[in-house]
């Protein structure tokens, strides 16, 4: 599909790349800058990435930049319920390809926390971010070919709770029968409020699923990306 293709909402502004390194790049300049200032009037900035293969670029060049990573508290959108060590873990993708070099110095707070699933896990999760400072300040997001986001997901049975912004809490438990791993997700209301947000997408599968979430925007059940289509989001897209 064609860029012009795309009927995204008001004050929602879209970057296109022609390589994922180009938008990588192009991210983590944005990222660094917004962290620093933060950094300027705050005594911590945190960031909050999301898994996958996309975000490897835009890992490797924001590693680089000379942040005070001291400062700078790093963890997930969400993560699978697995072990480390293990090749579905988003955890070591981000230890592997994030906190290296001067990023090595953020603090890196961890949603796999022990526990047969994450449910036994939540409250040891909830310790892990009890320090963790509300809103956000940088959040980066993903999305599926079926409109999902961290672990909001259509079809987890825990989605409603997972949207409600009047609840007070900021992870949660789902699982989603389409994914072949339990999953810890932040919830709606710690993610949606965040001072800078990005949807950093690859592919024009990513296009069609982003043309669809746009055609309906009030139903977000159905596509959870919907819920952050607002204004202020920034998109960043490569082929």
């Amino acid at each position: 599909m064609k860029m012009h293709d795309l009927n995204l909402p008001e004050a929602v502004d879209a970057h296109f790349f022609d390589t994922p390194d180009d938008a990588g790049v192009a991210l983590a300049d944005a990222v660094a800058r917004h962290l620093s200032e933060r950094l300027l009037i705050a005594p911590r900035a945190s960031l909050v990435v999301s898994g996958g293969s996309t975000p490897l670029p835009f890992f490797q060049a924001l590693r680089e930049k000379p942040l005070d990573w001291a400062r700078i508290d790093v963890l997930l959108a969400d993560e699978r319920w697995v072990p480390e060590d293990d090749e579905a873990s988003n955890t070591r993708l981000v230890r592997e390809n994030l906190l290296q070099g001067p990023a090595s110095e953020a603090s890196y707070l961890s949603l796999k926390q022990p526990g047969e699933t994450p449910a036994d896990g939540l409250s040891a999760v909830e310790a892990a971010l009890a320090d963790l400072h509300l809103p956000l300040d940088v959040l980066i997001l993903g999305m599926g070919n079926d409109g999902h986001t961290a672990s909001l997901f259509p079809d987890a049975p825990e989605l409603d709770g997972v949207l409600d912004t009047d609840s007070a809490a900021i992870v949660a438990a789902t699982t989603p029968p389409s994914q072949a791993h339990k999953r810890i997700t932040l919830t709606l209301r710690a993610l949606s409020r965040a001072g800078f947000t990005a949807l950093h997408i690859k592919g024009d599968d990513k296009l069609k699923t982003l043309q669809d979430a746009c055609a309906d925007i009030g139903q977000i059940k159905e596509m959870p990306i919907r819920a952050f289509l607002r204004p202020g989001l920034q998109i960043f897209w490569s082929a």
